[in-house]
């Protein structure tokens, strides 16, 4: 058994069988080790940050990692936008990086790069192998590193050598629980949530699961308090009689006026909110000054526990509000509205929803929030490009679940060939490319940031229309059958007929231009 083999038996043993890869030479012999152990499933991407997102989408469906095999460092490089993505989720991953052979590195071959700098980057623990008969050891420690709650990016670099040396034994699975929050925690938070004075709970990690959200909707109902979920949640659960948690709002100043007569803001599993961006006199704190923060778990706690604790101690037998009826798909234009409220009457129960809407999401939310039970995964790290990787590992993470990928037309461009790999899966995965020709929340940004002069050079800079993007024929040519939408029933008959359907599809939503 050689070195690359040690690594994929290690990984299996561990829970880690699905392994998404765009290999090169230093990785032969892993790909070669597909045909030998039994149990690992290769999933082919033909660009690196389709791997590292497929791998974000399955780890944030099933809780345990997936293995992201990628070659040197510039293909790790290549990966690096949606493994920040993955941090930013708390998603375990293990990247396994090759490099080049140890002797072959002195002459400083044309590939090659400090990949530890580059891994450090975005992963919370990184290790670079030594000796082929560690690497049994090396890999059971990177799983349970990536295990670690509340999950991270471990990346292991294998050098090539090894991977053809004689290997060592397979690496036994490490433990990793989440540490209980401590009671004098939970029992101060109580005395807060029931002071009668304004208070928020704002939901994140853990905290924005079926579990955790019914308890939070208890601790509500009892107190009367505000519940909040983060503005990007790696995995909501929402819908069917799940309760209607309000969304932190993305721009600063929506964030700014939810917040603004809460005295209190409890953080379950979320981090305090900060605006993306820095903007001329605002502060970057989205808390009120006059507003005192209280942490009841953070997100390498068991926020679900804490929850559950904290309606136990408050509860009293009040009734639980009834969920809104569901709406009905609406007929005319299609624009940004008219397809949320399409969105939210045509999906399936149990669906995975993707979205990397952008600014055409705006009325998402709402509009699904009465649909049948499903989840909801959002652009954690804000790098743009997630949506059609993300999708693709969460519908093999969850093969018998529909999933549904809500994708701005500028973000699609950046890992389009994801389309590529559902079609050659077979992957139950409705893609719905949301096409306003334009960067549009970049209009938006360039007033915001105090720009008083926007010429024609610079909106053209931002603008997508020249030449058009034509995604049926792109779809199409990747084996994924395709179709235009222009109105709103024929959107909802192009979901309906996708639903019906196995495999992948794509709907091309044409929308008014921004």
């Amino acid at each position: 058994m050689n070195g690359a083999e040690t690594v994929l038996r290690t990984l299996v043993a561990s829970g880690v069988d699905v392994c998404f890869a765009n290999p090169g030479t230093s990785e032969m012999q892993f790909v070669a080790g597909l045909d030998e152990v039994h149990g690992m499933r290769g999933v082919l991407g033909l660009f690196e940050g389709v791997v590292t997102g497929a791998a974000d989408g399955y780890g944030r469906m099933t809780g345990r990692p997936a293995a992201a095999l990628l070659h040197l460092g510039p293909g790790l490089g290549n990966g690096v936008a949606n493994l920040h993505n993955a941090r930013r989720a708390n998603t375990p991953v293990v990247v396994v990086v090759g490099d080049h052979a140890v002797e072959h590195l002195r002459f400083d071959p044309p590939l090659a790069s400090d990949i530890d700098a580059i891994a450090g980057a975005v992963s919370a623990w990184v290790r670079r192998c030594h000796q082929a008969t560690d690497l049994g050891r090396d890999t059971a420690a990177a799983v349970a590193a990536a295990l670690n709650p509340p999950g991270h990016v471990a990346t292991l670099i294998v050098p090539a050598d090894l991977g053809w040396s004689e290997g060592g034994p397979v690496g036994q699975p490490l433990p990793a629980t989440a540490p209980v929050v401590a009671e004098v925690t939970v029992s101060s938070v109580a005395k807060i949530v029931q002071s009668g004075e304004p208070c928020a709970i704002l939901l994140g990690g853990g905290g924005t699961r079926k579990r955790s959200l019914l308890a939070a909707q208890r601790i509500a109902a009892a107190t009367g308090i505000r519940l909040l979920y983060e503005t990007f949640p790696a995995r909501l659960q929402r819908g069917g009689s799940l309760p209607a948690v309000e969304r932190l709002g993305y721009f600063a100043e929506q964030a700014t006026a939810q917040l603004s007569d809460v005295r209190h803001l409890v953080l379950a599993g979320a981090r305090s909110p900060v605006a993306f961006f820095a903007y001329p006199g605002r502060p970057s704190s989205l808390v009120p000054v006059d507003c005192e923060q209280h942490v009841l778990a953070t997100d390498h706690e068991d926020v679900t526990e804490a929850l559950e604790h904290l309606a136990d101690l408050v509860w009293t037998d009040t009734p639980i509000p009834a969920p809104p009826p569901r709406t009905s798909a609406p007929a005319g234009p299609l624009d940004a509205q008219s397809m949320a409220a399409v969105v939210g009457a045509t999906l399936p129960e149990g669906a995975i929803v993707v979205d990397e809407a952008n600014t055409s999401g705006l009325f998402l939310p709402a509009a699904t929030a009465s649909a049948p039970e499903h989840d909801w995964l959002t652009l954690t790290g804000g790098a743009i490009g997630q949506g059609l990787p993300v999708a693709t590992g969460a519908a093999i993470a969850c093969p018998d679940r529909p999933v549904l990928c809500l994708e701005s037309d500028g973000s699609a461009m950046y890992t389009i060939s994801a389309l590529w790999t559902q079609a050659r899966e077979g992957l139950d995965v409705t893609t719905v490319v949301l096409d306003n020709s334009s960067y549009a929340i970049l209009n938006l940004e360039l007033a915001r940031t105090g720009t008083t002069h926007v010429g024609p050079r610079a909106r053209q800079m931002l603008s997508l229309a020249q030449p058009h993007l034509d995604f049926v024929a792109i779809a199409t040519g990747m084996g994924v059958p395709a179709v235009r939408a222009t109105t709103a029933e024929g959107l909802a008959a192009e979901l309906r007929r996708a639903q019906a359907e196995p495999g992948p599809h794509l709907i091309h939503a044409v929308l008014p231009p921004v």
